[in-house]
């Protein structure tokens, strides 16, 4: 057996012994000794590794070589690949217990959640995807070309330049009947969905109605604080059930039409006829958010509602699940007669979004870069689903999955013998993060399901996360 090489200057950190000898190919060798490094806590999440030039040439490889092991552990979770260039430790594990043996270490921890080993939580877009580069170039051009006047105090709705934008991308790609003149830029869809209320309390509303289960918190918060009664109506297998919303005497109605959160079913056309009928005898105001629908994996998405009655649905979008929540970038296409009142709802709260981010995302889309970045994350994200609902069908094969091959999460129904509730604090002993639905039904009942986040998550985390799942449950069950 030949002598093995050990790195060195840079890739020294690294500890990479290779047996160039022993019939293993080298890419697997560095691909074992970066993952165990992770695993046993010598590399903490964030770390950065070498260049892939610069630890070849430390390890005497190909870059070749290296670059084939980091795309490896990429695609596990173990590692994420940043713009420019940059590679760093995505997943952290602390030190193997010294008996190695026992039950707990026979599943690996693998991505920190906010103190779980793994976390299923939902509503965490992989941040770590983030275009910079892209961005960086829109943020130049912005800070090069734009007249001084555009950074004075602006028009309640937003720069004018990405309320174009936009109208140009969702009347092409969500089917939205929008002109700039109605579009409201917003931070977020929580500031959305907060000025709303506010306006159609003034205008007289008495009460909201909101599917159940429903995330929308912040309506059903914001609506109680603004005197407004709330009821709930109750989901089934394609959405909201339309002839719960006649009798609920409601002046508005919240919709997640498009891939219902968190059952993700898809309101029917028959459906979404009958709810704009409704809107239209009631004079009601329908608001559609449409928090995903870009990522559907199996076909086209369908077609966002509000383009069928722009008089009577307030579609609303937000980057916060394409881009990154923390832009704070949303926005509303508002029925004419509503506009001026939500814009001015928007002033009186903060006097307009801030005017860079709103130009710089508007070159983003003009220049065709959010197409982009949406056409790379689908089969990202569609793999990352495919290893959960493989995991569910090889280790829990009695959950349930329900909803459309879409979005950021899926949900799983319970069998019978098994409470919501047991089964998440059985879950969070294990180390694993994930909440039951309980807690986003208004009438607080229904049926028992798990809800599993995995837009963050590599796909073996996603893997050994149900794992632990499976070891909870029969915890939970008993002998």
């Amino acid at each position: 057996m030949g002598r093995p090489g050990t790195n060195s200057g840079l890739a020294e950190d690294l500890l990479i012994e290779l047996n160039r000898d022993g019939g293993v190919p080298l890419h697997r060798q560095i691909e074992a000794s970066i993952r165990a490094s992770i695993r046993a806590g010598r590399l903490r999440t964030g770390a950065s590794l070498p260049p892939t030039r610069t630890l070849a040439a430390g390890l005497g490889v190909s870059r070749g070589v290296v670059v084939e092991a980091y795309q490896q552990l990429v695609a596990e979770g173990y590692l994420a690949s940043r713009s420019g260039g940059y590679t760093q430790v995505a997943a952290s594990m602390p030190p193997v217990a010294a008996d190695a043996g026992s039950a707990a270490s026979t599943v690996r921890p693998a991505v920190l959640g906010a103190g779980f080993r793994i976390d299923f939580g939902y509503g965490r877009t992989d941040v770590s995807q983030f275009p910079r580069a892209a961005w960086l170039r829109s943020i130049r051009t912005v800070l090069a070309t734009t007249p001084n006047d555009r950074f004075a105090y602006l028009d309640g709705r937003g720069v004018l330049e990405l309320r174009e934008a936009l109208c140009d991308y969702l009347n092409r790609v969500r089917g939205t009947s929008s002109v700039p003149d109605n579009v409201v830029i917003c931070n977020g869809y929580a500031q959305g969905i907060s000025l709303l209320i506010q306006v159609l309390a003034l205008r007289g509303a008495r009460r909201i109605a909101l599917e159940d289960p429903s995330s929308d918190d912040d309506a059903r918060v914001l609506a109680a604080a603004a005197g407004l009664d709330v009821v709930g109506i109750p989901v089934g297998p394609d959405g909201v059930q339309v002839d719960a919303l006649h009798r609920a005497d409601a002046d508005a109605v919240v919709l997640t039409p498009s891939h219902q959160w968190p059952t993700g079913g898809v309101l029917s056309a028959a459906a979404r006829a009958e709810v704009i009928r409704w809107a239209k005898h009631r004079g009601a105001i329908v608001v559609e958010d449409d928090y995903d629908a870009e990522y559907r994996y199996d076909r086209s998405p369908v077609g966002a509602m509000q383009g069928l009655a722009p008089d009577h649905i307030v579609y609303c979008g937000t980057a916060s699940k394409t881009l990154a929540p923390g832009l704070r970038l949303g926005w509303m296409v508002v029925p004419p007669q509503l506009v001026a009142d939500v814009a001015a709802a928007k002033v009186l709260a903060d006097r307009g979004s801030p005017v860079i981010d709103q130009l710089t995302f508007a070159d983003f889309l003009t220049r065709g870069e959010f197409d982009r970045h949406l056409r790379r994350m689908r089969p990202v994200y569609r793999r990352r689903r495919n290893a959960l609902l493989g995991a569910l069908r090889t280790h829990l094969p009695d959950l349930e999955p329900a909803g459309v091959a879409a979005g950021q999460h899926v949900v799983a129904w319970l069998p019978p013998d098994l409470e919501e509730a047991a089964v998440v604090t059985a879950a969070a002993r294990h180390g694993l993060g994930i909440k039951g639905l309980g807690p986003y039904r208004i009438a607080g009942t229904g049926p028992g399901g798990l809800l599993f986040g995995y837009a963050p998550l590599g796909e073996t985390a996603i893997a050994e996360g149900v794992a632990l799942l499976a070891t909870a449950i029969r915890e939970v069950r008993g002998p």
